[in-house]
């Protein structure tokens, strides 16, 4: 009878360990998922602090944009000779929460193709403009015509998800930040088409303040580390239980 009440004990807790193993094996497997989540935030914020602080550069030649790789050139600073096509205007929604300049709370970012001088059309962010300037007839006095060097920050294109609203081409209410998309409404072809937009820099703020330039988000969050110390933390937890169950079980 001894052996039989030992054995039931042991065996309930081997398949009782085993769960527990494979439990404690995920939970470290998350934390050191986010660990290199948090390595890779860490470099990509230090990255992009190195090129904030570099001069602006001329856009790479055209026959390059396709191997321009995102992580290496986002937030590069750009200097571009040219001039604005006020007429194909595009507007973004946006909330801007914390201003560098003087407006924010609910309005548009304002997308302007810009041809260069050597005839290369790009799509620039001019900045923010509250929605009762929406309309450019609201805001003439910062439609700078004539030639100009803009300054700013190549940025990635704005990705979707299943919340994010689709564009109104009709009313040209725009969600996101897609210079490709746009690009294409002003029928350029695709491989001319660069699949980045630039964010003018403060100093492009035209006379009037509007658009209100140099309000680039520049914000990783990077909480992996948080994170990464939870599911260390369940992993200690789960194993601790088990532990102390199984010492309760075989000395009873």
């Amino acid at each position: 009878m001894a052996t039989k009440s030992t054995s039931r004990p042991i065996g309930g807790l081997i398949w009782l360990g085993a769960f527990t193993l494979v439990a404690v094996v995920i939970l470290v497997s998350l934390g050191n998922w986010q660990m290199r989540r948090l390595a890779y935030k860490t470099k990509l914020a230090s990255d992009v602090v190195h090129r904030l602080g570099e001069a602006p550069s001329l856009l790479p030649p055209r026959d390059l944009w396709p191997a321009m790789d995102p992580e290496v050139v986002d937030y590069s600073r750009v200097k571009l000779t040219g001039h604005y096509v006020f007429d194909r205007e595009f507007h973004v929604f946006t909330s801007l929460t914390e201003p560098k300049g003087r407006e924010g709370g609910f309005g548009w970012w304002v997308f302007t193709p810009f041809i260069e001088s050597d005839g290369t059309e790009v799509i620039v962010n001019r900045g923010f403009v509250p929605d009762r300037f929406k309309d450019p007839t609201t805001r003439q006095a910062g439609q700078l015509t004539g030639e100009l060097e803009l300054t700013g920050l190549l940025r990635r294109p704005e990705g979707s998800n299943s919340f994010t609203p689709a564009n109104d081409l009709t009313r040209n209410r725009w969600f996101t930040r897609d210079p490709v998309a746009m690009a294409i409404q002003l029928g350029l072809p695709r491989d001319r088409i660069l699949p980045f937009y630039i964010d003018a820099d403060a100093s492009m703020t035209p006379p009037g303040g509007l658009p209100q330039a140099g309000e680039t988000i520049i914000d990783f969050s990077n909480n992996h580390l948080g994170y990464a110390l939870t599911w260390y933390g369940l992993a200690i937890a789960a194993a601790g239980v088990y532990a102390a169950y199984a010492f309760k079980r075989l000395i009873t």
